[in-house]
């Protein structure tokens, strides 16, 4: 490829950036006076071109921003959006629940329809609700620590479980586990509370587990933030196999694998976890999380006489659980991320990745695309990873920025971290199509003579 060529593309896509959104630049100088970099949170400064668009509006598969210009959107918050923005049930359940009180530290009959919901989902019976995925996964860590008397969790390394202390470790350049880079301020380093193994690795896996040392293996059942990495055929098999005959929890962090289907992946591939932890989508928007337990799990965890679930414990938040979390769960599964809007959700994802394996093929390059129900991703490797450290050694930040830049400076945005597309219920064809045109425009400037 030509590096040269390619800073130049850059550089024109930065110029019509700077040129289209006039409006966003000044309100970005203007939050730097009082946001630390210039955002609400400091990840929303990862969007190429300089600075953040700001937005005005969002309905559907469409962002309106400041400056007016309206977007197919493909990101739909980093999962948090799959639903589409403001969907009509769930912006209904939200307002009237909010008038009749949105947190009051008690339950309501929603919260009951969640669980219910959950358990027919995903087959765990009991459930617990958060208000994020990442409050979910140090809540089931806790449990799975409390009831095995083991300290240490595995992770697959490059694996994303939100903002959970224990999963910033990788496997090293020389084969040890290591903080990962940019971690920042780790309370303790952690290689002490954590294993590390490489994905689709069912022999490190055993090797580790083969100790009787570990809590539970958290894993999500396809890496998602590394690129998609799938599990290789057999993979999830001996996962249950080592960890059932190690006396080790399996714990399923489903949040971004949802895209599978109504159920998750655990559903769509009958997998048998003894943890579940889920958020994002399931609220429509609305912060919202939950965890759930076999049987087996909650028996144990009700025995635990010196574990205080109910105060001072270290698990649970006063908002978690709440009135307003719950309504939302309830509408959005109930009305919005229904069977039916799974079917129609993947056979468009199918479109959008044959649509990125058309351009790839058409202009010979040498990258890939991997669909993992609703949600696909194109990376810039031959052949698909079998780990997350193969996924992150094919990164290529100045080609991210080149085709997000592209993308963006044309109406369609994608994840800024990295290249993947999510279909909501509400995206059209057109919408996918869209992208195609786009990407195909992108790479043809790209290898041109």
């Amino acid at each position: 490829m030509d590096r040269e060529r390619l800073r130049s593309l850059i550089s024109d896509e930065r110029e019509k950036f700077a040129r289209e959104h006039p409006r966003s630049r000044s309100l970005f100088e203007a939050a730097s006076r009082n946001l630390l970099a210039g955002v609400p949170m400091s990840w929303m400064a990862k969007w190429p071109g300089g600075n953040p668009i700001f937005a005005a509006d969002a309905s559907g598969a469409r962002i309106t921003d400041v400056d007016g210009i309206t977007y197919v959107d493909l990101c739909l918050g980093d999962t948090g959006a799959m639903a589409g923005h403001a969907p009509e049930a769930t912006a209904a359940a939200v307002t009237g629940r909010y008038r009749r009180g949105a947190t009051m530290m008690l339950p309501t009959e929603d919260s009951i329809w969640v669980a219910g919901e959950l358990e027919q989902r995903f087959g765990l019976p009991l459930w617990q609700l958060t208000l994020s995925a990442t409050d979910a996964n140090r809540f089931a860590i806790r449990f799975a620590r409390q009831i095995t008397g083991r300290q240490k969790i595995l992770v697959f390394s490059r694996c994303y479980h939100g903002t959970v202390d224990e999963a910033f470790i990788v496997v090293g350049p020389d084969g040890r586990p290591v903080s990962r880079e940019g971690n920042v301020g780790p309370p303790v380093d952690p290689a002490e509370t954590s294993a590390v193994v490489e994905f689709n690795d069912a022999d490190a896996l055993e090797r580790v587990l083969r100790k009787e040392e570990i809590a539970c293996v958290m894993t999500e059942p396809a890496l998602t933030n590394i690129g998609i990495v799938l599990p290789h055929p057999g993979f999830h098999e001996a996962l249950r196999e080592l960890t059932q005959a190690t006396g080790t929890l399996l714990l399923i962090d489903e949040t971004h694998t949802f895209s599978a289907g109504p159920g998750g992946y655990t559903a769509a591939h009958g997998l048998e976890p003894d943890l579940l932890t889920i958020g994002k989508a399931i609220a429509g928007g609305v912060p919202a999380g939950a965890f759930g337990m076999s049987h087996e799990v909650a028996e144990r965890v009700i025995t635990q006489s010196d574990a205080d679930y109910e105060d001072v414990g270290g698990v649970g938040g006063t908002l978690a659980g709440n009135a307003l979390s719950a309504a939302a769960i309830r509408a959005t599964l109930e009305d919005v991320l229904t069977s039916d809007a799974f079917e129609r959700m993947i056979e468009l994802a199918g479109r959008f990745s044959a649509g990125v394996q058309w351009t790839i093929d058409r202009h010979e390059l040498p990258w890939h695309v991997v669909q993992l129900g609703a949600r696909a991703e194109y990376a810039f490797l031959p052949e698909p990873p079998a780990n997350g450290g193969e996924a992150a050694a094919g990164a290529d930040p100045d080609l991210d920025e080149y085709l997000h830049l592209f993308l963006l400076n044309r109406g369609v945005l994608i994840t800024p971290f990295h290249n993947m597309a999510l279909i909501s219920p509400c995206t059209e064809p057109a919408d996918v199509d869209r992208h195609t045109e786009v990407f195909s425009e992108a790479c043809a400037r790209l290898v041109a003579t």
